[in-house]
């Protein structure tokens, strides 16, 4: 996750710095018509009569996180590959994966520049901290398809990422929802001072408390530290002690998973271990193993398919299948390149057998993908509005509808658990038409 986009996945995709229908064959599903056997001449970068070649730019090396970002991320877009290219690819040609660049965080633009430069590609995907070279994509009209920690970098036509744009200051229900399930009464929201959209998140979580606070039982935020210094390397022995003495019953938080490691390791020392916190940005399997039971009973919201749901009907079993196959694990990361993968095959389906790049960002942003959910692991994204991030006043028109999140418990044997919906709904859905609160319904995507 990235330093400035730390909870942008709690409001549709991730916050910091983190909608309803069936995806038919056009939209990621395994349908073999004639129309994606047929082969015609096509006169496009990276394109021959065999295959269709990409690239893939992002950060492995230098990663303030330590986290599997563009290996993991390549791990799913080459084992969507090798799934379409059992099946014969598409118009007679393999999809390949043939360019992988480390930007070494600090040289995304260059390593954008590099493939748009050596022209032998056909587009490419981007798992990065940070989205410098995004636009240079946008420049040349390239498709770019992204893990979507900056989801308000990517309002061009042609970046299509695992969620649409996010609107910021908008009033985060899903907190709401959580508190809820919780139980719990007095809040305390943190953030990072470093990142605005840390900060802001912070300060939001924590107003859209107390306004909807009759109708989540009288709960109140009663601590709000949106200043946090990003590593946290003096602590947060003060800003624990002052939760304690607030009598804070769950922490709602807007930083990473590092982050949200101490302060719960220091909740833990402060006798506060079985207060419960909500991350946007901890679904990661063996980071939770790892912290032995500090997490357990913590919340954790997941912006696609928890791997813990079912799997018919949709396409989980098919990644799993093939990230097995592919010798590749899974995990969070790796499931955003699969969809990206999806998006980048989609695209060209729907451009048909004469396809170029211009017709590919035409075809996606067209009515055919205004319901795009990767064949059931994505709540729906509609293409045709959602590049650009909605604001309070426009949250309908340019916003997720439904407006839809997951949600999954951390249990005392350290796996997760679907929570608020269930394993066959596992999406909790809000009406984006009501601007006030409103119960959600749990929901599933085809």
């Amino acid at each position: 996750m990235s330093m400035k986009t730390a909870l942008s996945r709690s409001r549709g995709p991730l916050v910091l710095v983190l909608a309803l229908a069936m995806v038919l064959a056009a939209c990621g599903s395994s349908d073999k018509s004639s129309s994606t056997k047929e082969q015609s001449k096509v006169s496009a970068p990276g394109v021959s009569d065999s295959e269709i070649d990409f690239a893939a730019f992002g950060t492995n090396s230098n990663n303030p996180l330590g986290t599997c970002v563009l290996d993991c991320y390549v791990d799913g877009v080459n084992a969507y590959f090798a799934w379409r290219n059992s099946e014969g690819g598409i118009y007679g040609r393999k999809l390949k994966l043939t360019k992988t660049l480390d930007d070494q965080l600090g040289q995304n633009q260059q390593k954008a520049l590099e493939i748009l430069s050596a022209n032998d590609t056909f587009a490419s995907f981007a798992a990065g901290q940070l989205a410098t070279g995004w636009v240079e994509f946008a420049k040349k009209n390239v498709p770019l398809y992204v893990w979507n920690i900056w989801p308000n970098e990517f309002q061009h036509p042609n970046i299509f990422g695992d969620a649409g744009a996010i609107c910021i200051t908008c009033s985060n229900r899903s907190i709401g929802e959580v508190v809820k399930i919780a139980g719990a009464k007095k809040i305390a929201s943190l953030g990072y001072g470093v990142s605005d959209n840390s900060k802001q998140c912070a300060v939001s979580n924590g107003k859209m408390i107390n306004d909807y606070s009759a109708q989540l039982g009288g709960a109140k935020t009663v601590y709000v530290n949106e200043n946090l210094d990003f590593g946290l390397a003096n602590g947060v022995g003060p800003e624990v002690t002052a939760m304690k003495k607030a009598g804070v019953d769950l922490v709602v938080q807007c930083i990473d998973l590092n982050g949200a490691k101490t302060v719960s390791q220091e909740m833990s020392r402060q006798g506060m271990g079985d207060v419960p916190m909500y991350h946007a940005n901890t679904y990661d399997q063996d980071f939770v193993k790892a912290a032995g039971d500090l997490f357990v009973g913590d919340y954790v919201g997941v912006s696609f398919r928890p791997f813990e749901s079912s799997a018919g009907g949709n396409n989980l079993a098919t990644f799993k299948e093939w990230m097995q196959k592919t010798g590749s694990k899974i995990t969070e990361i790796s499931m955003r390149g699969w969809v990206g993968a999806d998006e980048a095959y989609t695209g060209l389906k729907l451009a048909g057998s004469n396809f170029t790049q211009a017709k590919v960002i035409e075809a996606s942003n067209s009515g055919k993908m205004d319901r795009y959910t990767a064949g059931g692991l994505l709540a729906p994204i509609d293409w045709t509005r959602q590049h650009k991030a909605p604001t309070p006043e426009d949250r309908y028109t340019n916003g997720n509808r439904p407006d839809c999140f997951a949600l999954v418990q951390v249990q005392k044997d350290r796996t997760f658990k679907v929570v608020g919906g269930s394993p066959d709904k596992p999406w909790v859905c809000f009406d984006p038409q009501k601007t006030g609160w409103n119960d959600p319904t749990p929901m599933n995507f085809k």
